[in-house]
């Protein structure tokens, strides 16, 4: 008997997820009648909630939410397991909107708000962005005793830390009674987005205090932070921690690997890099196949540190190996490319993204070409990229591609199409320093010192000032 239903039950199962891929709401209402008039959607609370997410997204967007409205009414409001389905499914499908609807419909209604529920808004209120509403759950959480979970805990840190509210991620850190390695991680992410690797540094310090383990994230996070500041130093001690703490296999994680390559290159020590990087195709006796995230990441580290001829000759072995490129990888090639002269290598790879692996140019693409043809003082063929997208009206365009044409315009001093790249440049960007100072300095290589004076008044009004140069360095004794 027991095997007759869950075999019914993985029917119905297959029949949703099929019925979800054709949008066929047809037989979505007819089941849902079916369902009703049985009595059967009481047997399997998930089925009943999965047709509920199916009827209510099948809708055109003007009654998505009434039908959502009316199919929770159906629901017994005592049982609180159906609406948290109903969150986890919207949320884990980019619905947020409709899971917030979901916990107005239980408050308003009297369901319990458990930390399952709790959690998947908190999880909606991020994906929305809206931290005021994270905000409100936060006040229900304190009102219910709820802060004493180390899961809403972990939840409400991460909303805080993922919108930048670093404050109050770090505040709600140090209040909630039980905290583990996961709610450290969710702060340790934040002050790593923005870059408060000293507060990092303190957090990672302060973990074995607060006896909680670092993971695999956690290991990932101080190598970012190594790169970061930059310490290789620092880098070294974590690489050595992962090897002694974690893996008897270093080689089978293709994320810690990239880590440690992008640490090492940041750092500029490229020989260790690439050693990690060789590593990683050799295991046990045996050559394996090296992941595209590990190509790329040591083909970004020579292309960093200027190493201009190895990052041509990596992208030709990573084809002879019969390793697919990504956009990222030829960006950085294009890029060498320009830096070594080798501007017909260049154009040949550039065509070679849609004609042999299907790869549409982004505007970082576009950039690298103009940029390529500027380097070899080829304004002409520059400019006729740039004027091909513009007539087209592709909007394949960035600040980087007007940048590399105002760049040549000032070297070679040709000042009518510098101004043209200068002032759509600005339009993109407004407040960027380094577009005055290359006009500037072009206007100064022609004598046009009104220009000049033009663009200082236009710098001082915007409240506009050139960046002070600095470089960090370590020290060891």
């Amino acid at each position: 008997m027991f095997n007759k239903f869950t075999k019914s039950l993985n029917a119905l199962t297959q029949f949703l997820d099929n019925s979800c891929q054709t949008k066929n709401l047809k037989h979505i209402k007819n089941l849902y009648g079916h369902l009703i008039t049985t009595g059967s959607l009481c047997v399997a609370p998930y089925i009943h909630t999965k047709l509920i997410f199916l009827y209510t997204t099948s809708h055109t967007q003007e009654t998505q939410l009434k039908t959502l409205t009316n199919c929770c009414k159906i629901l017994n409001p005592n049982d609180p397991l159906p609406f948290n389905l109903l969150l986890s499914d919207f949320c884990k499908n980019g619905c947020p909107l409709y899971a917030v609807k979901i916990l107005n419909f239980m408050h308003k209604n009297s369901v319990s708000l458990d930390t399952y529920a709790l959690c998947s808004s908190l999880v909606a209120s991020c994906c929305m962005k809206n931290v005021r509403f994270g905000e409100q759950i936060h006040t229900h959480v304190i009102k219910l005793g709820w802060l004493c979970s180390v899961f809403v805990g972990s939840a409400l840190v991460d909303l805080y830390a993922k919108l930048s509210f670093l404050r109050d991620a770090a505040r709600v850190f140090d209040e909630i009674p039980v905290r583990n390695t996961v709610c450290a991680n969710a702060l340790l992410s934040g002050f790593i987005e923005a870059k408060l690797w000293n507060q990092g540094v303190e957090l990672i310090k302060e973990m074995p205090v607060l006896n909680l383990v670092y993971d695999r994230f956690t290991f990932s996070a101080m190598l970012r932070i190594s790169a970061g500041l930059p310490a290789v130093e620092f880098g070294k001690e974590v690489h050595g921690l992962v090897i002694r703490r974690v893996y008897g296999d270093l080689e089978s994680d293709v994320f810690m690997q990239s880590s440690l390559i992008e640490m090492y290159g940041k750092c500029g020590h490229v020989n260790q890099a690439l050693r990690v990087f060789n590593m990683a195709g050799f295991r046990i006796g045996r050559n394996i196949n090296r992941d595209i995230v590990l190509w790329t990441s040591m083909l970004g580290v020579f292309g960093r540190n200027g190493q201009f001829e190895e990052v041509i000759a990596l992208f030709k072995e990573m084809l002879k190996e019969g390793m697919k490129p990504d956009g990222v990888a030829y960006v950085t090639v294009i890029s060498a490319c320009g830096h070594t002269g080798q501007v017909e290598l260049g154009i040949e790879y550039f065509e070679s993204m849609s004609r042999d692996f299907n790869i549409n140019p982004s505007p970082e693409h576009y950039s690298c070409v103009v940029d390529l043809f500027c380097r070899a003082g080829q304004l002409d063929k520059a400019w006729k990229v740039v004027d091909e997208l513009l007539t087209k009206g592709h909007g394949n365009y960035s600040i980087s591609m007007w940048g590399a044409l105002l760049s040549a315009c000032e070297k070679n001093g040709i000042l009518e199409l510098g101004e043209v790249a200068a002032q759509e440049a600005l339009k993109l960007e407004p407040q960027n320093v380094g577009i005055y100072m290359m006009l500037s300095n072009l206007y100064a290589k022609l004598g046009k010192w009104d220009e000049i004076k033009h663009l200082r008044e236009i710098m001082k009004e915007r409240q506009l000032k050139k960046d002070v140069g600095c470089s960090w360095i370590e020290i060891t004794s």
